[in-house]
């Protein structure tokens, strides 16, 4: 295993971050940590990462005790927080050589980062400052100092956090790159990111694990599951226009420009798509009926 925890608590003062939380992770892996805020994900993983230590229990990566060999632990996790910080007078390539040079990388660092500099799409910025990048690139930047020494683990914390819908499809595309051959944790509020990107999903909500499932998996966590249609359309319409559909009780744009419509009961809506489609002088381009609605499965068991 790549990552163990064991029986994990972690307190502030009275307040309990952590209860008592177990899950393994296998190389290869990338793994969707969810939870509402103040959960307690961005505590684990600080705590993976040798950052803060835990009250009780255990952490391992590689079969090294977190807690006992911190240096060597930093060695093989890359780790891009939920703030990416940055030193914004800093240029790019510039920053990218101090990240190396904190990873005694010697001899090799050249290499490095100018395969980081591909890897991640930097190279139309490369001469500017890191303040001087938007927010998609600043996140580039962030996953190329956590990509440089080439580690076995890959902890991101909302790492597509504040990107418009192009950036966070380009950030996906980096994360499953890097999953083919690293074990990746990632953190994200966004429910379409944990099934586009992930195999897994772990659920923590108040500090106690409440699901770990493969993602094929996870819906059986609801006795009842919404009806979730996927259309697309050849020409613009609204949301209202869309919730005069019978049955329909929500509907919302994905990222790819495609409607996720939402139905309660089990009747198929989808004859119903088609007779709006026809009175409004719509084509139908696509429709299909989707077996999961992970959203539905969140707001379930965190209470949401």
């Amino acid at each position: 295993m790549s990552i163990v925890v064991q029986e994990v608590t972690k307190l502030y003062g009275t307040q309990k971050a952590l209860d008592n939380v177990s899950f393994e992770v296998k190389t290869g892996e990338i793994v969707a940590f969810l939870g509402p805020n103040g959960a307690g994900k961005s505590t684990m993983m600080k705590i993976i990462t040798g950052f803060i230590p835990a009250t009780s229990g255990s952490v391992k990566v590689n079969g090294t005790e977190v807690s006992s060999d911190n240096t060597e632990i930093r060695k093989r996790i890359g780790y891009l927080p939920e703030n990416n910080p940055l030193y914004p007078e800093m240029y790019v390539k510039e920053y990218l050589a101090f990240a190396a040079s904190v990873y005694k990388l010697g001899k090799t660092a050249g290499k490095k980062i100018n395969n980081m500099i591909e890897l991640t799409g930097l190279a139309p910025e490369v001469k500017k400052k890191i303040g001087a990048l938007s927010k998609g690139y600043r996140q580039r930047v962030g996953l190329a100092q956590a990509l440089i020494h080439d580690p076995d683990v890959l902890i991101l914390d909302e790492a597509t956090s504040g990107l418009d819908p192009n950036q966070i499809i380009e950030i996906r595309n980096l994360i499953k790159e890097a999953g083919k051959e690293k074990t990746v944790m990632l953190s994200t509020h966004i429910m379409q990111e944990a099934e586009a990107v992930c195999g897994r999903i772990i659920i923590i909500d108040k500090g106690v694990i409440v699901a770990d499932e493969k993602k094929s998996n996870i819906y059986s966590k609801i006795g009842r599951q919404k009806q979730i249609i996927k259309a697309g359309f050849d020409k613009e319409i609204t949301n209202t226009e869309l919730l005069s559909i019978p049955g329909v009780v929500n509907a919302s744009l994905t990222d790819q420009g495609l409607w996720l419509l939402e139905a309660e009961g089990d009747e198929d809506i989808r004859p119903a798509v088609f007779s709006f489609a026809v009175k409004n002088n719509l084509t139908v381009l696509s429709l299909q009926k989707e077996e999961s609605n992970l959203e539905e499965v969140f707001r379930h068991l965190t209470g949401g």
